[in-house]
């Protein structure tokens, strides 16, 4: 079932700005909103995520080191 979310205050040049950014879409703002409210939802809070980065992590027997990162990035470079 849906809800109705009001947000008082907004200033007007956010307003504007959002209304630019639905316009661009081909969206009303309300549209807009739904959609960019329900990508963040969709995600887990980055505490969550950095969490379970560090769990994979702490599990991983990979090592790599930082001069092989460097040298992987350069040769891309080339």
């Amino acid at each position: 079932m849906a809800v109705k979310i009001t947000i008082r205050d907004v200033p007007e040049d956010v307003r504007d700005a959002l209304a630019s950014r639905a316009a661009l879409r081909h969206q009303s703002i309300q549209a807009y909103l739904r959609q960019e409210l329900e990508r963040i939802a969709s995600r887990p809070p980055i505490a969550a995520w950095l969490q379970a980065v560090r769990d994979r992590k702490a599990i991983s027997e990979a090592r790599i080191s930082t001069s092989e990162i460097l040298r992987a990035r350069d040769m891309d470079r080339k």
